[in-house]
């Protein structure tokens, strides 16, 4: 399975990570969360293996400028929300053979590298 790297073509951390991935000559595959939305299944699966938590990022400009009715969204709510708003996703979330994580550190590296 090629490793997918789900993010924003104009996010800092995906362009770190897409650059870093390309100097360890590991193969992936990109997907633009804004340009090609994800289907509501994966988020689904993503919510329910990592939790809101971990997946939502409560601290960037998208999630604070939402009204407070949006941001108790809860299950399909949620989704809708997350589809609608893309930006209010972690990135880059990794999708491998081993699972899907999220963030881009130096463990993250260490899982990535070959």
């Amino acid at each position: 399975m090629t490793l997918k790297i789900y993010g924003l073509q104009n996010c800092d951390t995906c362009r770190k990570a897409k650059k870093w991935l390309e100097a360890e000559t590991i193969a992936f595959e990109f997907h633009d969360l804004r340009k090609s939305p994800i289907e509501a299944d994966i988020l689904r699966d993503w919510l329910s293996s990592l939790g809101p938590d971990r997946l939502i990022n409560r601290r960037g400009t998208t999630w604070r400028t939402l009204p407070d009715h949006e941001k108790a969204a809860q299950g399909e709510a949620l989704v809708a929300l997350i589809l609608a708003q893309p930006a209010i996703l972690k990135r880059p979330i990794f999708v491998a053979a081993s699972g899907v994580s999220v963030g881009f550190d130096h463990k993250q590296r260490q899982a990535l590298a070959p």
